[in-house]
């Protein structure tokens, strides 16, 4: 089955709460070599005026890939995950991810388009706090090779 060009335009409601743990920023950090301190002692984080450690700005990535599996795992959309390849992906952060944040996103399927045989896809994902304000927006495109 193609990828489904009609999910252009859809958004998916919100999913389950994220919530930003101080142990998981650290691993992540520590993952993609963030040494500042900010990302692992809270203390550094607090004196940089946080309240406790910060995530990287990529760690969004974490939060909207959970997003983006709405729609990937979506049988009507027609998406098979193992012909999907990351085109590029881009943050614009509002204010920082900072540990013992919950936040909420949701994804908007912004472009679906055939071109050569290939499906090209564009997701934007919205994270907000608990109070609705927000707090990153992560736009990705992706590839669906052709068989």
């Amino acid at each position: 089955m193609p990828v489904n060009v009609a999910f252009e335009g859809r958004t998916y409601p919100p999913g389950e709460p994220f919530a930003v743990g101080r142990e998981h920023v650290r691993a992540f950090a520590s993952a993609v070599g963030a040494s500042d301190p900010v990302h692992h002692d809270p203390a550094a984080a607090r004196e940089a005026g946080f309240a406790d450690v910060v995530a990287p700005p990529t760690f969004a990535v974490v939060i909207a890939q959970r997003c983006e599996a709405q729609f990937v795992s979506d049988p009507e959309a027609g998406i098979d995950f193992s012909r999907v390849v990351h085109g590029d992906e881009s943050f614009t952060h509002h204010r920082p991810l900072v540990a013992g944040t919950e936040v909420r996103s949701s994804l908007h399927v912004d472009r679906v388009r055939m071109a050569g045989g290939n499906a090209l896809i564009g997701t934007r994902v919205e994270i907000v706090d608990s109070d609705g304000e927000p707090v990153c927006t992560v736009t990705s495109s992706l590839v669906v090779r052709g068989e």
